[in-house]
Formats: C-alpha cells, structure tokens, sequence
C-alpha cells in the first residue's frame, strides 16, 4: 500500500512551525524535508526516522521498521504526537546535512 496524499500532508502538517517543510515523491512513497534536510521517510503511510544517537534516548521505546527492501533500520514516528514528532524531528535537523540535489521539485505545505 502506497503512502496517499492525504496523509503525507498531514504529516507536514503534524511538523509545521519547525522550519521550512517540504516533501517530495521519491521511490514511489515520500520523503519530508526541514528547512531542505532530508529527515522524514514515509513508506505505506508509517512514519520513520534515522535510527540516530542524538533521538536514541527520545525513542528507546518505539517500534523499528524498514521503509522499503535494503533500507537500514529506522524508527518509527508516532505522527499523530504532534509536539514529540516536532522535538524528535528538531533534533535529527540540527545534525542532518543540507540535501546533494537542491533541485526544488519539492511541494512546499505553506503555499
């Protein structure tokens, strides 16, 4: 089941006052990205994020995932907790390079 659109804007909207929030369809499904970091993977509409040590202790107790085949282990986001998805979400963006591609194709939620 692919992400729908319904739901990766709500995921924008979950992370919105953070920065910039753009998303962009990539691989069949989406990533989300703060201030043009790429943070947020949204695979089958499940939320998951970097397995980092800066958010280890924040999600010592969240489920793991693998977004698709070949992907490492990530966590996975409880979107719906709009303040810890945006703390968690803060966090990975302070250490998280600027993207590679600064192609814009992204769709910006604030347009």
């Amino acid at each position: 089941m692919a992400t729908n659109k319904e739901f990766i804007e709500y995921v924008c909207e979950q992370v919105s006052g953070i920065g910039d929030i753009r998303y962009k369809k990539m691989f069949g499904e989406y990533m989300v990205y703060v201030n043009n970091k790429p943070v947020i993977t949204v695979c089958n509409n499940i939320v998951f994020v970097k397995k980092l040590d800066i958010i280890k202790e924040d999600m010592d107790i969240s489920n793991v995932g693998y977004p698709y085949d070949g992907a490492k282990e990530c966590y996975i986001l409880d979107i719906d907790d709009s303040e810890f998805s945006k703390r968690i979400v803060s966090k990975i963006e302070r250490v998280t390079p600027l993207s590679k591609s600064r192609k814009n194709k992204t769709k910006n939620i604030n347009n």
